[in-house]
């Protein structure tokens, strides 16, 4: 019977059937930082065990690490605190570690891929929400917690539930100015920040065939805010291009071989599927949150929800998101005046992403009063940016051009929101406080988007401002 690429990886690494039902799945690799993994080697510490196939396990450092300046130790006492835990764990267990100094250090969700260790047909794992990113290259990619980062380190394996497996197809084209996370957005604001619980998602058609791998990466990230616990895309020869050549990446006839079996991993016609989805490419619009969660979104030209229309739990969350927010029911979102502006994150600090706007940005300034920050995910990022004037049109525009980490995502280091400021960001989350500030406000974007916010103060359609044609 013809399988769908989730059960064949997922029965490739089933070990065995618990008790509960429950599958004991063993993780091809381990992705860890700085901040879900000291715990989890001390539990280990206590149990007297050592990491099991510590050769499996990658380490560096993104969300705790300043991006303004890199000299240790860190004002942070909790950073330097956290970094020097990492360094000590990785040297006593073997694990191989990108530190500041490597060159190859940024956030982990584009470490993986860049350095070729994410691969098609395997599992990964790591102690962080967004791992659905690595889906993109056709693997089973889970977000874990400490304790399960504790388990893997002990035994290389994972319990956990069979998940259903929902195939979202786009099809046809998407329209000048419209991008990879208007796409993930639209998705689910249609489906729900819940409608992908129990599910993995397959993303297909045409708009992810001719993805790049750095748009597959974007939407796959944000599965997990759709409810997902996995989202993939099959393999292809986009896929192979991309590995091919990379640092941990098959060499040689080793890589003939691999491909062949990348290839087999795809779904295969016929499959069944527990749902199917369509959506058009060419009915999506530029994409932005206006409340605090990522379901809470609206096109660019669409006024702010009225909860007078709505009823229920429905107008309840409405009235509550406005309040917070500040926004008024029913008027337009454009020309919401910001204050600040994130171009960062590891659901767009790729470099296509900072090419993209770089090609709009010249001869623009950032509007008074607006802060605007972009950094690079990784260091690798950084330095072709560097390579390629990148950087200098960022700074020329008024953009403070910061080192690889997570940055203002999460606001786990200095880059924070202030009271109630309000920010243009293409990351990844719009959560009460997410950013920093127990006040602040973030409205989610595309990359563009936040430039057009940046330059022109407010918030304002990228396709406009930029005069964004095909």
């Amino acid at each position: 019977m013809a399988k769908t690429l989730f059960q064949k990886v997922w029965d490739a690494h089933t070990v065995r059937t618990l008790a509960n039902g429950q599958t004991q799945l063993l993780i091809g690799t381990h992705l860890i930082h700085e901040v879900t993994s000291p715990q989890a080697f001390g539990m280990l510490r206590d149990l007297g065990l050592p990491v099991a196939m510590p050769h499996r396990t990658f380490a560096t450092v993104d969300h705790i690490v300043p991006t303004d300046q890199r000299t240790e130790p860190f004002h942070d006492p909790l950073a330097d605190a956290m970094i020097k835990e990492l360094r000590r764990n990785c040297r006593e267990h073997g694990i191989t570690y990108f530190d500041l100094a490597s060159g190859r250090q940024g956030i982990v969700h584009m470490v993986g891929p860049e350095q070729g260790i994410t691969q098609p047909g395997t599992t990964i794992a790591c102690g962080d929400s967004h791992t659905s990113t690595h889906g993109a290259f056709g693997a089973i990619a889970l977000g874990i917690g400490t304790s399960q980062v504790r388990d893997v380190l002990a035994t290389q394996t994972i319990a956990l539930g069979r998940l259903k497996v929902r195939r979202i197809n786009v099809t046809g084209r998407l329209r000048p100015g419209v991008y990879a996370k208007d796409v993930i957005l639209h998705l689910i604001r249609t489906l729900g920040v819940n409608g992908g619980t129990g599910y993995a998602y397959e993303y297909g058609g045409e708009v992810f065939d001719r993805f790049s791998m750095e748009e597959r990466m974007t939407v796959c990230n944000m599965s997990i805010e759709g409810g997902a616990r996995v989202g993939y895309v099959n393999p292809d020869e986009t896929t192979f291009a991309y590995l091919k050549g990379r640092p941990y990446a098959p060499q040689g006839a080793a890589w003939d071989e691999a491909v062949v079996r990348w290839r087999a991993t795809a779904s295969e016609p016929g499959c069944r599927y527990d749902d199917v989805v369509t959506f058009r490419g060419e009915d999506i619009a530029p994409t932005i949150t206006w409340g605090i969660n990522p379901g809470q979104a609206i096109s660019v030209i669409e006024p702010v929800p009225d909860p007078a229309k709505a009823a229920g739990d429905e107008k309840a969350g409405i009235e509550e998101a406005l309040a917070y927010m500040k926004l008024k029911a029913g008027a337009p979102i454009q020309g919401t005046k910001i204050d600040v502006a994130f171009l960062g994150s590891c659901t767009n600090a790729r470099l296509s992403d900072f090419k993209e706007v770089a090609r709009y940005l010249p001869g623009r300034k950032v509007a008074a009063g607006v802060k605007a920050i972009a950094v690079p995910g990784s260091q690798l990022v950084s330095r072709i940016c560097a390579e390629l004037g990148i950087d200098r049109v960022f700074r020329e525009a008024g953009f403070e051009w910061r080192e690889a980490g997570c940055s203002m995502c999460l606001a786990m280091n200095p880059d924070k929101l202030v009271g109630d400021q309000l920010c243009a960001s293409s990351s990844n989350r719009n959560f009460k406080g997410r950013q920093g500030s127990p006040t602040g406000r973030t409205l989610l974007m595309s990359p563009l988007m936040v430039a057009a916010a940046a330059v022109t103060g407010t918030v304002a359609d990228a396709r406009e401002v930029f005069g964004v044609k095909a």
